[in-house]
């Protein structure tokens, strides 16, 4: 069944006397040629499991699951579900599951997450995964392309949300996509990003990590030295000192920093115990 046009979008949620819901970001993908970029890309092999988060209509779904061994399928609106019961009735590797995505508690522990999800979602979706024990061998997200650039951002112009990615993976723009591949049309154009945890596991308290980090960007446009004091309440001289000996200036902004230098900073206070 060919669900991957607007005309074949609209006749569907006609059948099921539907709209699309703009609380749930849903914009269904009609392009076919970005069907098959991100079916080509999640390099899918016949033993697969797939988690797929929001499925929509199963526009992308029956691709995976001609590919893959078996697909999970996500959705949190439960009239969606029905419809996609209903379009991939003739497939019996597919599974789909009327839940919320950040709700779920997922079994498998081979698998690869697939997804279309709208901005809010963007990072507990992403945290979800990569915080829980059982992470997913990759990740293929479409977002917004803006959102997009800021997950893949590298200093001088790194950001929280860059960071709290980066952490426990890789991450890289793949591809673009537009606008007007999608309907109902949304107001910007989107992106595919590939999410690879790391494989290497590094001996550091991610809440210390994320604790320092954050107190660095309390205040982005101030100096990193004057945060670090002010939000974790420790004597200026002291964290001017650890920002030295980890080759750090006090008067440095946090988006100047990279991974590896918040990983060190994290061990110098982990070290000394001020927690």
């Amino acid at each position: 069944m060919n669900l991957s046009s607007a005309n074949s979008v609209k006749n569907i949620l006609e059948k099921f006397n539907i709209k699309p819901k703009k609380n749930l970001g849903q914009n269904f993908l009609i392009d076919n040629n970005i069907l098959q970029k991100i079916v080509d890309e999640a390099n899918i092999k016949p033993d697969d499991i797939i988690l797929e988060v929001g499925p929509g209509i199963g526009t992308l779904t029956q691709e995976l699951a001609n590919k893959a061994n078996q697909v999970i399928a996500v959705e949190k609106d439960e009239t969606m579900c029905k419809i996609l019961k209903e379009n991939l009735k003739d497939f019996k590797n597919i599974k789909i599951i009327n839940e919320d995505i950040l709700k779920f508690k997922n079994k498998e522990k081979k698998y690869k997450v697939i997804a279309n999800i709208p901005y809010y979602l963007t990072s507990p979706l992403i945290r979800k995964f990569l915080e829980e024990g059982n992470q997913p061998e990759e990740i293929i997200l479409m977002i917004q392309k803006e959102v997009a650039q800021r997950i893949c951002a590298k200093a001088p112009n790194i950001n929280l949300l860059a960071i709290s990615v980066q952490f426990y993976a890789e991450s890289k723009i793949i591809f673009n996509v537009s606008k007007n591949c999608f309907w109902p049309i949304p107001r910007v154009d989107s992106a595919i990003i590939k999410i690879t945890p790391n494989k290497v596991s590094y001996k550091i308290d991610s809440n210390l990590f994320f604790k320092i980090v954050k107190a660095g960007f309390s205040q982005p446009r101030k100096q990193l030295g004057g945060n670090l004091s002010k939000t974790l309440k420790i004597e200026k001289e002291k964290i001017n000192k650890i920002l030295l000996e980890n080759n750090l200036k006090p008067t440095q902004r946090a988006e100047t920093l990279t991974i590896e230098d918040w990983k060190k900073l994290s061990k110098s206070f982990g070290f000394l115990k001020i927690f």
